[in-house]
């Protein structure tokens, strides 16, 4: 098997001036891998995952959603989020943000 690496996430995507970005960094039949950036006031309206997930910020700060939680998220923020939990993303500053969905697990 090969091992999947990524030195420098943030050097995996290019923040857009207006505009929000994603790319698909790894998938198999257990996992997805999504690398977001988000301009600064962009917005990922509130919306739901029919499997659990995991976001975690590399860059930038974000006001999150998270059912009836808001929380304040920065470099660093990680959030496990259960299956059908509504949640939203709004960015105060440039974000990349990494979106681990676990589909193995529901």
């Amino acid at each position: 098997m090969n091992a999947t690496t990524f030195l420098d996430l943030a050097e995996q995507v290019t923040i857009p001036e207006d505009g929000t970005i994603s790319r698909t960094l790894y998938q198999d039949d257990r996992l997805k891998a999504v690398l977001f950036g988000f301009a600064t006031g962009q917005e990922l309206s509130e919306h739901t995952a029919s499997m659990p997930a995991i976001m975690h910020f590399v860059q930038g700060e974000a006001r999150v959603t998270l059912g009836n939680e808001t929380i304040d998220a920065r470099p660093n923020t990680w959030v496990h989020m259960p299956a059908h939990l509504p949640h939203s993303i709004q960015a105060r500053t440039p974000v990349i943000m990494l979106l681990l969905l676990l589909k193995g697990a529901r």
